[in-house]
């Protein structure tokens, strides 16, 4: 199975989306500096597992 890396970068960034806004809700208010790192944290996901290639596949499986 291939996954794209459009998949993976979404992936990644809807989970850091959801870790940094279920942190931040802990008090109940969600401040403007909150969403920003919640809005960092989804876009350095996407950016990051972007850039960083697939391992080619091998012939064997382990």
């Amino acid at each position: 199975m291939r996954i794209s890396s459009i998949a993976k970068s979404v992936t990644a960034g809807v989970a850091a989306g959801a870790t940094a806004a279920v942190t931040a809700v802990q008090d109940s208010v969600l401040t403007t500096g909150e969403g920003v790192t919640i809005a960092l944290a989804v876009l350095g996901a996407w950016g990051i597992v972007y850039a960083v290639p697939n391992r080619p596949a091998s012939g064997t499986r382990s």
